[in-house]
């Protein structure tokens, strides 16, 4: 395992790919806001990850494949709308997700620099 192959770096990277698409899926969700019949997507993952983690106890093989083995899946709203159009996106909340998204980015950005700021450190032996 190398300096920037370990679970920690593994989740970052997960965590980086799984907030990107959900900000696209987002995304499209506010595009389609007003087209007929359209219906709103999500996306699951910390769920999942969280299930796979679950009896690890820790173990750093078993962490490293249960990070590997949890995927993001996107999934459509089964909501009813009050739209006669058969729209179901609700644009506030679509809106509210967005930002929380954005703001857990950009947290897990400055994860990923720290870590990489650590180990830098680390190699310059200061």
């Amino acid at each position: 395992m190398g300096l920037l192959d370990n679970n920690s770096m593994r989740l970052l990277q997960k965590s980086l790919d799984y907030t990107w698409l959900k900000q696209r899926i987002i995304g499209e969700n506010i595009a389609n806001a007003e087209t007929p019949g359209y219906k709103a997507r999500y996306l699951t993952f910390e769920d999942e990850l969280r299930r796979n983690l679950k009896g690890t106890d820790g173990k750093t093989n078993l962490v490293r494949n249960a990070i590997n083995n949890s995927h993001a899946r996107i999934k459509t709203k089964k909501e009813e709308t009050m739209r006669l159009d058969g729209n179901n996106v609700n644009t506030d909340v679509e809106n509210v997700e967005l930002a929380r998204t954005q703001l857990q980015y950009e947290y897990l950005v400055r994860q990923l620099n720290d870590q990489l700021t650590r180990l830098r450190i680390v190699i310059e032996g200061r």
